[in-house]
Parts: structure tokens; C-alpha cells; sequence
């Protein structure tokens, strides 16, 4: 079989475009083996759908600092403890921020080191794309 090769051409409206549609079948042969098994694939995009939301990101950057308690959240954010509660159950079901009961209260803090990767990383990536912009 013919080895095939893909020529991108620049298309400046909208992408880029094959010009010659060709395929370079070694690199699908590499990428499948690294490709994640499917259910994977889908706890993933969950995983990052929870970020989908800016107060879901406001309260993991909140708690980047340190543990707090619903109510510290709440004020700093400026909600209703009722809403943050509601956030945090999100977080905790994709196992972004975990509880911990002291006496009467419970203070959220991040999961684990993972997610304040996960977390320092993109805002690296997105503050590297504002600096591009000025």
C-alpha cells in the first residue's frame, strides 16, 4: 500500500484545509495507541465540562489557597451560601473538592494535587494568550 501524505493549505477564513487529500497512516497507527479506551475518553469531558461553569472556576481558585468553609466562600464571592452549596456539590461529584467536617461545619478544600495542576496550567495557558494580545 502507498504511503500517503497530507498538504495543509492556509485558509485564513476558516482553518486550515487539506489541498491534497492524502493520509499518513504511521500517524494514525501512533495516535490510536495513545488514544484513552472510550469510557475514558467520556469521564474526561465530563471531568472538564465541570469547568465549564466561572463560578465552578471561582471557587477552585478560591480554594487553591486553602480549605474554606461554605460561608467564607459564600462572602467572598459574593453569593448566597444556598448557590455555593449547590456548586460545591457539583465539584464534589467530579471529585474537584472534597469535605471535611470540624464540629459543625465543613471546610472544602481541592482534591488533590491533580486538579491544582490542572487548574495553575490553564490559567498559565490563558494568561500566555492575554500576553500575546498586547
Amino acid at each position: 500500500m502507498k504511503n500517503k501524505s497530507t498538504v495543509l493549505k492556509p485558509n485564513f477564513g476558516s482553518g486550515e484545509i487539506c489541498e491534497k487529500k492524502e493520509i499518513h497512516p504511521e500517524n494514525i497507527s501512533h495516535a490510536m495507541e495513545k488514544m484513552p479506551e472510550e469510557n475514558l475518553l467520556y469521564d474526561l469531558a465530563e471531568f472538564f465540562k465541570t469547568f465549564g461553569d466561572s463560578t465552578r472556576v471561582r471557587i477552585v481558585a478560591a480554594l487553591i489557597g486553602g480549605e474554606m468553609c461554605v460561608c467564607d466562600l459564600a462572602a467572598m464571592l459574593n453569593m448566597t451560601v444556598s448557590a455555593v452549596s449547590h456548586q460545591l456539590r457539583i465539584l464534589r461529584g467530579a471529585k474537584i473538592v472534597r469535605p471535611k467536617r470540624q464540629g459543625k461545619q465543613i471546610f472544602y478544600s481541592i482534591e488533590d494535587h491533580h486538579v491544582g495542576i490542572l487548574y495553575s496550567v490553564a490559567l498559565e495557558h490563558i494568561r500566555e494568550e492575554y500576553s500575546k494580545e498586547f
